[in-house]
């Protein structure tokens, strides 16, 4: 890969999921805050909403790095292992997380007397634990063998380890940083085998995704069953045409129709986009990251990231600490400005 291109696309990378990275990682500390500070909302659901929120932050942490795996690196097998496993382990716990709290509320809303009873509830713990550890496990894989990292890379990455030490600071492997060769140093495709990524996308991210939209889908289907037997009998019960409540009652449910629409299309259909496009990429055997994939990797996985901030949003609870803190500041300047202006 030519030095320029590379610097241009780590420039690209810093340009796009800085300022996103920023806004994900302040608003879940906020909204973090506002739970923890609440009592009220110390059960079980929030906790799980809770544990959301702390993956969430983590992939805010880990975005900027994410692109970065389809970069070429100079790095020995360790760093290489730690750049490409812990970003994609933080990435499948989110998505883990994701997963269980749209789990937790479709039990709420499809069984509603029988919820308690559920393992979710009766077993939080253990229910904690499934969204965590086998994320770890399954990305820690290929730390345990299950990688292309051969032995004749890892002695050049022990070379150029011990030529670095005795030139004292001097980069031994700096005219390797360019090379077309991508055999010798560190990608992705060094530790992430063709295996591995198939199984990732269509065994864990993409039927994740599906279960996602399946359980939104029937939950908003047992929505509308609900409103309209309510509309029928505020019909029976009125004897006149459609009432005021009717038309609020419709008019909730339409916007939170096109609320799930619009986070679908601009949430999920980046992502899903940027996978396919990676597989293809893959299968072509592209030696290089584009510009492209750069910029579907950022505003997949960044929109993705958006979506616990918007369920955070929907709940006035979560957001009604950092509403009064706005209030008191927004207080305080305007009491400042008055005493500032004595006419």
């Amino acid at each position: 890969m030519d030095c320029v291109d590379q610097s241009e696309q780590e420039k690209l990378i810093i340009f796009i999921t800085l300022p996103l990275s920023s806004i994900i990682i302040l608003t879940n500390l906020l909204i973090i805050i506002g739970i923890a500070c609440n009592r009220q909302l110390h059960d079980t659901p929030n906790y799980f909403f809770l544990s959301l929120l702390v993956a969430d932050l983590c992939t805010g942490l880990a975005l900027p790095f994410i692109p970065r795996m389809g970069l070429v690196r100079s790095l020995n097998f360790p760093s290489c292992l730690l750049v490409h496993i812990f970003p994609n382990f933080l990435f499948l716990s989110f998505l883990f997380n994701l997963v269980m709290v749209h789990y937790e509320r479709y039990l709420c809303i499809v069984h509603p007397l029988h919820y308690s009873q559920f393992w979710v509830h009766r077993c939080f713990p253990v229910a904690l634990l499934a969204v965590w550890i086998p994320p770890l496990l399954y990305a820690s894989l290929p730390a345990f063998g299950w990688n292309n990292w051969t032995e004749k890379q890892l002695n050049l990455s022990l070379d150029a380890n011990t030529s670095y030490i005795l030139r004292k600071g001097e980069p031994a492997v700096s005219e390797h940083n360019c090379s077309n060769d991508e055999q010798d140093y560190c990608s992705y495709k060094q530790i992430f085998p063709k295996p591995f990524i198939y199984l990732e996308v269509y065994g864990l991210l993409l039927p994740a995704i599906f279960s996602i939209l399946a359980m939104t889908g029937r939950v908003l289907w047992i929505t509308r069953k609900q409103l309209s037997d309510i509309c029928k009998l505020n019909r029976s019960v009125m004897s006149s045409e459609t009432s005021e409540h009717e038309h609020h009652l419709n008019l909730r449910y339409a916007k939170c129709v096109a609320l799930v629409s619009l986070t679908f299309l601009v949430c999920w259909v980046p992502y899903i986009v940027y996978l396919h496009v990676s597989v293809v990429l893959l299968q072509g055997g592209e030696k290089r990251s584009s510009s492209l994939n750069i910029i579907l990797s950022c505003t997949g996985v960044g929109s993705m990231a958006v979506i616990p901030i918007i369920l955070s949003l929907a709940n006035r609870q979560y957001t009604e600490p950092v509403r009064n803190l706005l209030k008191k500041i927004r207080t305080r300047c305007a009491r400042i400005q008055d005493l500032g202006d004595p006419s």
